[in-house]
């Protein structure tokens, strides 16, 4: 059953790694003590393919900054 809800909040959230992050992000702020987890997680799978929780989008990504080159001397000879 699970895997049926996964399936349907993929469509939502196209991103499996975004929506793994969504999942549990809501579940820890959802989730009460007296129930159990598999139940809040069903909840929030629910609730994200009905279309809540899906205003994410990936974070822009900075572009990295340049590795200077590693210089090497081949006609240096370490005095040994």
């Amino acid at each position: 059953m699970r895997s049926e809800l996964v399936y349907s909040a993929g469509i939502k959230i196209a991103n499996r790694f975004l929506l793994a992050t969504v999942a549990i992000k809501a579940v820890r702020k959802l989730h009460i003590n007296t129930t159990r987890t598999e139940d809040t997680a069903n909840v929030v799978f629910v609730d994200v393919a009905a279309g809540r929780y899906t205003d994410v989008c990936m974070p822009e990504l900075l572009p990295q900054a340049a590795i200077e080159p590693l210089i090497v001397d081949p006609f240096v000879v370490s005095a040994a």
